[in-house]
C-alpha cells in the first residue's frame, strides 16, 4: 500500500508570502521589488495585484508571518518543560541562521519599515512578546528562588533580547557566529551566578 504524504501545493498568494519572506529577509524592503517577488514566487504581475494590492500590502503580510513565526518558535522553548533558566538558556542556544540576522530584528534596520507604521507594528508587537513572555519565564524563577532576588523581570527580559539581536548584528559584521555565541554564554553565566 502506497503510504507516502502528499504535500499540498502553495496556492499563489502563499508563495508570494513566502518569496515575499525571504527576499525582505535578504535585501530589505527597498531592495524588494514586485519584480523579484514575483520571480521568486514564479507568479505573474497579475496574479501578484489579483492578491495583495501593492508592494506595501504584500510586505505586511510577509512580515506578519515572519513576526508569527519568531513568537511561535520563542513560545515554543520559553512554554516547555524545565526550570526558568533552562528555558531562557534553550531559547539562547535554539538553532538561528545567525550569520544571516534575525529576520525580524533586520527590519528594524530598514528606514521604509520604520517609517511605515502599519509596517513597523508587526516588528515591535513581537519584539514586546517575546520580552513579555521573557519577564514571565524570569518571574516564575524569581518565584521559585532559582534566579537572584535582585533580577529585575522587565529588565533582564530586555538584556536577553538585546543580546540576541546584537549578536546577531556582531556575528554578521564580523562574518563570524563567534560574537553571537560569546554574548549568549556570557549571558547565561549572569544568569546562573549566585
Amino acid at each position: 500500500m502506497y503510504s507516502a504524504v502528499m504535500s499540498t501545493p502553495k496556492t499563489t498568494a502563499e508563495r508570494l508570502v513566502e518569496a515575499t519572506r525571504e527576499l525582505l529577509w535578504e535585501r530589505g524592503y527597498v531592495g524588494t521589488s514586485p519584480k523579484a517577488v514575483q520571480q521568486a514566487a514564479g507568479a505573474g504581475q497579475g496574479s501578484m495585484y489579483h492578491h495583495f494590492s501593492g508592494k506595501p500590502d504584500l510586505a505586511l503580510a510577509a512580515i506578519r508571518r515572519t513576526a508569527e513565526e519568531m513568537g511561535a518558535a520563542a513560545e515554543a522553548v520559553l512554554g516547555g518543560g524545565g526550570s526558568a533558566y533552562a528555558r531562557i538558556e534553550a531559547y539562547l542556544l535554539r538553532e538561528r541562521e545567525v550569520l544571516r540576522g534575525c529576520p525580524v530584528g533586520r527590519l528594524t534596520m530598514d528606514p521604509e519599515v520604520i517609517a511605515d507604521p502599519e509596517l513597523r507594528a508587526p516588528v515591535d508587537e513581537v519584539l514586546g512578546r517575546v520580552r513579555d513572555r521573557l519577564a514571565e519565564v524570569i518571574q516564575e524563577g524569581l518565584d521559585s528562588g532559582e534566579l537572584r532576588a535582585s533580577l529585575d523581570p522587565g529588565e533582564i527580559a530586555a538584556t536577553v533580547v538585546a543580546t540576541v539581536q546584537g549578536g546577531y548584528v556582531l556575528a554578521r559584521a564580523t562574518g563570524s557566529r563567534a560574537p553571537f555565541d560569546s554574548a549568549v554564554r556570557g549571558l547565561l553565566t549572569l544568569l546562573a551566578t549566585p
